[in-house]
């Protein structure tokens, strides 16, 4: 027996199959989707789709600051397979009420042949819908802080599909812009692109770039290598740091995000897809009956000149009222001078009142969340002091401005943040901010972000088309909750549309409803005045839609012609549907209805509203399914509906 294992070890020498020369595969509970992973000459990893190649092999790996790379000479030391397949239950229903995590997982855990001897572990996952890895760098000879300065990550895209880049200019930003469809042999070695990053391959194959997860590491950009459509992971640097220079520090072990590739035949797999939020953990929060999503009144700059008096404030809480919204959000100046060393996050201005605002709002049915600057946020860890007595006057929430970063100090500042407010039962939304990552799941109080060009920017730019607000559909909204702020009723064509205050917007008023049915956002905060608002119409649409959803449909579309979008709470289904500038009548499938007759409480485009966009025309239709129902848009157009079972 000993001298046949000994000749079977030599053969395996001579043939290069040795323990660090192996190829792994997982696939997907469907088998549709392959992921092999090969340790040769380097670690590397492809993805197959459908027998059909979408990502060649493509490099793993690191680059460190004093210490070798870490990319070759591996021996697999170790490694298993795992089927996950669970239903769990959100807190916040973004999109479903109950989640199925199916995937298979490997797990390698490599060390290096020589030198320093170093152990890295890479899990891959394979899902249905896509595939997603991550590292896990272990302890090594080196003492004390190591610091990564480049990851190694590589996506090999064969052919050069389409793809919707977009670009913040760097890495500091509120990733706030707009997604240009490129060849994507457009992006280069200067591109900083973010993420989510879709593309299209043609013959039924669409896939998404983006990560999930990010916990005290950086987040990522994508650019290239110099070698086309060889995508690269670019990190963001630690602040101080040139774009060469340390990314992420560590100690002892860290982790990676998940390096996520959403896949499938059309944009319904990636719109309806959960990934982001299964590669998350569970719910971090003991006792998460008091986060409460809903609709939110806000009276903020945009809406016009809006003062910080408490006439002002107890107009917008009357709005909310009159709603019946649960929310209203005190905006920028509630603690006078801002962004300052003088700033105290605890004392309200001289002009207002805050125990009388809170109590006026609670005798509404209203609770009040308050804006904060993130400079006056973390100045000497004024939070830990202030997120107490918000809970003690009875704030329901903060929205936290201006941060504009994703690097390692950032991440975990989101982190702690997140986690005060958690234990003073304060909900989350940040402004200024990077991607969601999933991170709803494990901590529900962190309900919604920005992150987005949405409708702030009809006050002060050109750029909000109707082509904008239909991709962000299929592309920012990918990695999850968004808060674009809709609900502007100023209405106007794009001939008379024109920065200014009180902003207006270029679409239609059922293009406008439409975002609030299309866009993901448990905490919805509506942009526009009291008096644009009330009994005007189309509000009383505001009234009863709700925010959160026990599933999606994806119904039709492509990015920047229009998007149809189906959701169901309950047993009544909401449909949405936004036109590009191009009027247009389509025909939607309705087959994601039960079988039966249905009665439809529609809002749509009139036959004028190419010329008055503030014009809506509301019907009951019927509608029958398996069948097909036809929209007419006008443009820059839209649709809401409400589909009840006869």
């Amino acid at each position: 027996m000993k001298i046949i294992k000994s000749l079977l070890s030599l053969l395996l020498t001579i043939y290069g199959l040795t323990a660090y020369c192996q190829e792994f595969i997982v696939k997907s509970p469907d088998n549709n989707i392959v992921v092999k992973v090969s340790n040769a000459e380097k670690l590397v990893y492809s993805v197959i789709f459908k027998g059909r190649t979408i990502i060649t092999p493509s490099q793993l790996g690191f680059e460190f600051k004093e210490e070798p790379a870490l990319m070759t000479n591996f021996s697999i030391i170790d490694h298993s397979d795992r089927n996950i397949n669970e239903t769990w239950i959100p807190v916040v229903k973004s999109k479903h009420a109950e989640i199925l995590n199916s995937c298979n997982e490997l797990q390698l855990n490599l060390k290096e042949n020589s030198g320093p001897m170093r152990q890295l572990e890479l899990t891959v996952r394979a899902y249905d819908d896509g595939a997603a890895f991550r590292y896990k760098l272990l302890r090594s000879g080196k003492v004390g802080d190591r610091q990564i300065t480049k990851e190694l990550t590589t996506f090999s895209i064969p052919g050069d599909p389409k793809a919707w880049v977009v670009e913040y200019g760097g890495y500091a930003s509120s990733n706030e812009s707009e997604f240009v469809m490129h060849p994507l042999s457009y992006v280069n070695e200067k591109t900083i692109a973010g993420m989510p990053f879709l593309m299209e391959y043609g013959d039924n194959t669409w896939v998404a770039i983006t990560e999930a997860k990010i916990d005290n590491y950086a987040a990522f950009y994508i650019g290239t290598n110099g070698t086309p459509n060889q995508l690269t992971t670019k990190l963001v640097p630690v602040p101080g740091e040139p774009e060469t220079g340390v990314k992420v520090r560590f100690a002892d072990e860290v982790y990676t995000p998940w390096r996520v590739i959403m896949i499938g035949e059309n944009p319904r797999t990636l719109i309806e897809s959960e990934i982001i939020q299964n590669l998350n953990d569970p719910c971090a929060v003991k006792d998460p009956s008091w986060i409460k999503p809903g609709m939110c009144a806000w009276d903020n700059w945009w809406s016009g000149d809006v003062k910080m008096e408490m006439p002002v404030i107890k107009k917008y809480i009357d709005l909310a009222s009159s709603m019946g919204w649960p929310y209203m959000l005190v905006d920028w100046q509630w603690y006078g001078k801002f962004n300052s060393p003088e700033a105290d996050i605890t004392k309200w201005a001289p002009q207002i009142d805050m125990p009388e605002i809170i109590q006026y709002a609670k005798s509404e049915n209203v609770r009040i969340i308050v804006w904060i600057y993130s400079s006056d946020v973390n100045r000497n860890s004024a939070y830990k002091k202030a997120f107490p007595i918000y809970e003690k006057w009875g704030v329901a929430g903060i929205k936290i401005d201006f941060m504009d970063r994703d690097d390692q100090q950032m991440v975990n500042w989101y982190h702690d943040i997140i986690k005060c407010a958690a234990e003073n039962h304060l909900m989350v939304d940040f402004h200024g901010a990077y991607k969601p990552d999933g991170i709803i799941r494990t901590w529900p109080n962190m309900i919604t972000r920005e992150g987005v060009m949405g409708n702030e920017y009809y006050k002060f730019s050109n750029k909000m088309s109707p082509e904008h607000n239909v991709k962000l559909a299929f592309t920012r909204m990918l990695a999850g909750q968004m808060d674009y702020t809709p609900g502007a009723f100023l209405n106007v064509t794009r001939e008379q549309f024109k920065n200014q205050t009180p902003a207006v917007v270029w679409n239609t008023r059922a293009a406008e409803l439409s975002k609030f049915v299309i866009y993901e956002s448990p905490l919805t905060v509506v942009c526009d005045h009291p008096d644009n608002i009330l009994n005007q119409p189309g509000s009383d649409f505001l009234k009863i839609v709700p925010t959160t959803w026990d599933d999606i449909k994806f119904v039709g579309g492509y990015p920047g012609d229009y998007v149809a979008i189906a959701k169901r709470t309950g047993d009544k289904w909401f449909l949405g549907v936004m036109n590009n500038s191009t009027g247009k009548t389509v025909e939607l499938n309705v087959s994601f209805l039960p079988s039966g007759n249905y009665v439809a409480e529609t809002w749509s485009d009139t036959k004028n509203s190419d010329k008055e966009p503030k014009e809506i025309k509301k019907s009951i239709v019927s509608i029958k399914s398996p069948g097909t129902f036809k929209v007419i848009m006008a443009k820059d157009g839209g649709f809401v509906g409400i589909l009840n079972r006869k």
